[in-house]
C-alpha cells in the first residue's frame, strides 16, 4: 500500500491502471487514482458516479485501455477469487459505459453480429 493525498491505494492497482509494473508513484494522474480507488473498493461506485461521469481525461482513447486493463486482469484471475475480481470486471464496464457510452470488449456482442448477417 502506498498513501497518495492522505489516502492509501494499493500499488498493484496502480501499475496495471498505468500500465507499468513499477507505477512512478509521484506522477500517477488524479483520474487514474479516482479509478484505483473504485477498482480496490467496488462498493464506493455509487457514491463517485458524478465523479466518474465528469473527471477530467486529457486523452479519451488512451484512457480506454486503463479500463481494458481492468477487465482484462479480472478476466484471467476471476478462478482465483471469483466475487474480488467479479466486481472489478463490473465496476471497470460501468465506468467505460458511463463514459463512452458502450464496452469496447463487449463479450456476445460479435456473435450477435454474425447472427444477423446469416
Amino acid at each position: 500500500m502506498v498513501i497518495i493525498n492522505d489516502k492509501k491505494y494499493s500499488i498493484k492497482t496502480l501499475g496495471l491502471l498505468t500500465g507499468q509494473m513499477d507505477a512512478d508513484i509521484e506522477k500517477v494522474p488524479e483520474n487514474i487514482l479516482i479509478i484505483a480507488q473504485v477498482v480496490d473498493d467496488p462498493d464506493s461506485l455509487p457514491y463517485l458516479l458524478e465523479t466518474l461521469k465528469y473527471m477530467k481525461i486529457d486523452d479519451m482513447e488512451k484512457f480506454r485501455f486503463v479500463l481494458l486493463r481492468v477487465q482484462i486482469d479480472s478476466q484471467l484471475h476471476l478462478n482465483e477469487d471469483m466475487e474480488k475480481y467479479h466486481k472489478r470486471l463490473f465496476v471497470s464496464q460501468v465506468i467505460e459505459k458511463l463514459i463512452y457510452g458502450e464496452l469496447l470488449l463487449e463479450a456476445g456482442k460479435e456473435d450477435e453480429e454474425d447472427e444477423d448477417e446469416d
